[in-house]
């Protein structure tokens, strides 16, 4: 490098205050490094895990065939039924439901990454279909039809969850816990349910879309106009529960036949359907009078795919369903990927959250082409497909058959199907989405705060929409995370030795460290704990040490550190004008500080136990600098500030940064990281790095550091320490820094000790 260039670089690293002492920190290229070794081979593994099949499909056998073929056939048996009855919910004509349960079954296989999960119409989808298209029927009366505006809520939702995928950022769903899930289906199933009793009763008259209060109270005000309706509504659902539990009841009976009584509860169904479709065509293929029948009937269903083709997608619709588009793409794939979650645990194989994300949005993004409105994983499905002993995601193409004999074959025969008899399908399906009185009780045992807020979504959804209760949820479980971030736990800490009496002759003991007031309920109230050495705090905190809460852990350290030490200055003998403005001194006003105690110690240091922390950023470090400058002044000396158990280069790297760890003189240590506005001139001004070359610099004693610095075996069977050695106040273990606090105590005192009679001599 030519002179010109090393005094360029060397002006440079004055302005940026560049350390002379290099300190080993990992670098920014180490964390490029880390992203990728082979960017090649990155590539085509993202490529090929575009399309899991071809991880298994080489293998497939006639073992796996036949299990497929039985779970497709059955679930397609319970698929027909459903979809239409969905696609009612949906205010959409019964053949959407097929074209979207045909789409999902076909194309998931493909891209997925779970056995048991089956795509198609969902109940909370197709209610929220609904009001998405009530709503901008209402904003833009006639302009556009449900179908359309059905259409394009799937391509759009479609589209956004597939890039979701693409771009690996499914893990953005984790921000929403389990009880909020629960909560908002829960208040969706109890929506859908009240939703659909008028139509199982025949009663009509008002919006049975609405809040779910007011749907009740209408329909119970509309009981006098009960309908023939009621007798195949009523009729269809006894016998949907009758079915299911007298094959459960003889299922656990003769637990020999359990599969038989399981396969005949599966097409209860499509038995109850065909019954009540036979006993519609008895009762109203003469009762036509001006063109209506006696009882509300399906009707025509048109053959095949009658909208196949480029969707027709406006932009003026896309803007008057913008507000609306949020919630539906969070049901989407928040549903899904619950659903496929919980099978994946009890069938011992994980998904790949962003692989599942991308399977529903090309299942709906190339479902437009069919005609068909949303769609995701459905629970009632996937546990049937489960238990009917699926063995791979192709049990999906017979279900699609299945779809596809229903739309070409059977059409004229959903003519008759009367709207009571899907009503009740619904009902029987959606019900067993309600949270049970066990789960919820499980919600309040774990954590009585997510309880309130399953029990808020619950109620939001039912007294307004599903809508603000799943805004309602999601935007208290953030709140929640907040707190619990901002407002951590942390506990000053003491010791306590354990000893194995195994055997008489050998007697092994360690010391741990315990919060110096056992929290109750975790630890033995009567167990005694003995605090550190005089002089030395040792204190953990159970959070990252983040912006939000590093304010808070100052003013704890600070706090104690005031109350459980004496001042190094005496504040009595200093005159009133020559004291900060801030401080009354000794025993004046409300804020003054208490007279000096000589019982308690002077702080000789802060042991720090970061075993718990995982990230650290600017203004945690600057909040541990301002610690460090307070309890400095407070003791009028330089305070030791040890660390124990750091797990993150990044966390060393940082705090190395702040001038912590490597012992470095208290004239060379910065007084702010992260100036918000730079102080030029006087006190405040950030010091440069150069070291005082009269300070004495603060290292930790021989002794400390050979306790320290733990020796561990290496490839080339030497020994080296665990912590590197230029950074000797970082420790590998909580044990291993109190004990070179307290050595460093001890050298410290005995140099005051013999300083002493040199002082008075003066």
């Amino acid at each position: 490098m030519t002179p010109p260039l090393q005094k360029l670089e060397k002006i440079g690293k004055k302005v940026i205050h560049y350390p002379e002492d290099k300190v080993s920190v990992v670098s920014v290229k180490d964390w490029f490094r880390s992203l990728s070794q082979d960017p090649k081979q990155d590539l085509i593994n993202y490529l090929t895990s575009l399309f899991p099949i071809l991880g298994w499909i080489t293998r497939y056998n006639l073992g796996w065939l036949t299990g497929d073929v039985i779970a497709g056939l059955t679930v397609g048996m319970v698929l027909v039924p459903q979809s239409m009855s969905y696609a009612q919910i949906a205010t959409l004509p019964a053949e959407y439901g097929l074209y979207s349960s045909f789409v999902g079954v076909l194309i998931y296989c493909f891209f997925a990454t779970s056995k048991d999960v089956s795509i198609g119409p969902v109940a909370v989808m197709s209610l929220t279909v609904s009001q998405i298209i009530a709503h901008v029927d209402k904003a833009h009366p006639g302009q556009w039809e449900g179908p359309q505006i059905a259409t394009t809520v799937a391509f759009i939702c479609g589209f956004i969850v597939l890039a979701i995928g693409l771009l690996r950022l499914g893990w953005i769903v984790e921000f929403i816990p389990a009880p909020a899930v629960s909560g908002f289906m829960t208040g969706s199933a109890i929506n859908i349910v009240a939703g659909q009793v008028p139509g199982l009763m025949g009663i009509s008259g008002f919006n049975t879309r609405g809040a779910t209060y007011q749907v009740i109270i209408n329909t119970l005000k509309g009981l006098p106009r009960t309908k023939m309706d009621a007798a195949f509504g009523l009729t269809g659902l006894t016998c949907l529960y009758l079915v299911r539990g007298v094959c459960d009841y003889l299922g656990k009976r003769f637990p020999h036949r359990a599969r038989l009584f399981f396969f005949i509860s599966v097409f209860r169904n499509a038995f109850v359907l065909v019954v009540l479709t036979i006993a519609s065509w008895l009762y109203c293929r003469h009762r036509l009078v001006k063109g209506k029948y006696p009882i509300k009937i399906l009707q025509n269903v048109p053959r095949g795919f009658q909208h196949l083709g480029q969707p027709h997608i406006d932009p003026e619709l896309v803007g008057a369903l913008g507000a609306e588009l949020p919630v539906a793409t969070i049901i989407l794939l928040l549903e899904h990927i619950a659903i496929s979650k919980s099978f994946g645990r009890v069938n011992n194989y994980k998904i790949n959250p962003n692989q599942e994300l991308i399977a529903i949005g090309v299942t709906n993004t190339i479902g437009t082409l069919f005609g068909a409105y949303p769609a995701t994983g459905s629970f009632s499905r996937s546990a049937l497909k489960s238990k009917s002993g699926v063995r791979t995601p192709a049990a999906g193409l017979i279900t699609a058959v299945v779809v596809i004999v229903a739309l070409y074959g059977l059409t004229p025969a959903f003519f008759w199907i009367p709207t009571a008899g899907l009503s009740a399908v619904v009902i029987h399906a959606v019900a067993d989405l309600v949270a049970s009185p066990a789960q919820v009780y499980s919600y309040w045992r774990v954590s009585p705060v997510e309880f309130v807020i399953w029990l808020a979504a619950v109620l939001v959804t039912v007294f307004s929409t599903i809508e603000n209760g799943i805004y309602t949820s999601i935007a208290a479980s953030f709140a929640l995370l907040l707190v619990r971030i901002a407002r951590p736990r942390g506990h000053f800490l003491g010791k306590v030795t354990l000893r194995s009496e195994a055997s008489e002759k050998s007697r092994d003991s360690r010391d741990v460290y315990v919060p110096l007031q056992p929290p109750s309920g975790v630890m033995n109230p009567h167990l005694k704990v003995d605090p550190p050495a005089p002089g030395v705090i040792v204190y953990r905190f159970e959070e990252s040490y983040l912006y939000p809460n590093s304010s808070l852990i100052n003013s704890a350290i600070v706090d104690y550190v005031k109350e459980h030490t004496r001042r190094g200055k005496n504040m009595g003998a200093v005159k009133l004008s020559d004291r900060p403005w801030n401080d009354p001194g000794p025993g004046r006003g409300k804020t003054a500080e208490p007279e000096d105690d000589s019982s308690k110690p002077l702080l000789h240091a802060i042991v720090l136990d970061f075993s718990g922390v995982s990230h650290i950023d600017t203004t945690g470090v600057q909040a541990l600098i301002d610690t460090r400058n307070e309890v400095e002044r407070w003791a009028d000396r330089q305070v030791e500030f040890h660390f124990a158990t750091i797990l993150s280069p990044w966390i060393r790297r940082a705090l190395v940064a702040g001038g912590f760890g490597t012992g470095a003189p208290a004239s060379s240590l910065p007084r702010e990281i992260a100036p918000v506005v730079p102080y030029h001139g006087g006190y405040g001004e950030t010091p440069t790095t150069v070291r005082d070359p009269e300070a004495a610099p603060v290292t930790p004693p021989i002794e400390s550091r050979q306790r320290s610095s733990i020796d561990s075996s290496r490839s080339d069977a030497t020994l080296a320490p665990i912590v590197p050695e230029d950074t000797p106040f970082f420790h590998f273990d909580l044990a291993e820094a109190v004990r070179a606090a307290e050595i460093g105590l001890l050298q410290t005192s005995s140099r005051e000790t013999v300083d002493e009679p040199k002082k008075s001599n003066v």
